[in-house]
């Protein structure tokens, strides 16, 4: 038998298991992908996914970081509904 299949020239998912989806932007907090972008990256080709790592780092900075929680009780905010 082959190991051929295993060593194909496919760009690794980024994902690092840790899959939640922010509610603003709709984008996995680990790895930056939407959900589309996600569930297709297995029938992307190889220019389709070399693309969506290029816009990754810019993703980043849309995902604000939580308001709240014990910093903003101290403050006297008043919790997020």
């Amino acid at each position: 038998m082959s190991d051929d299949i295993w060593k194909r020239d496919e760009i690794e998912s980024p994902c690092i298991k840790i899959c939640v989806v922010h509610p603003e932007t709709r984008l996995c907090t680990g790895c930056l992908r939407s959900i589309d972008e996600i569930g297709g990256w297995s029938r992307m080709s190889v220019q389709q996914r070399r693309d969506v790592m290029a816009e990754l780092p810019e993703r980043a900075g849309l995902l604000a970081k939580r308001r709240g929680g014990r910093a903003a009780r101290l403050a006297g905010k008043p919790p997020r509904l």
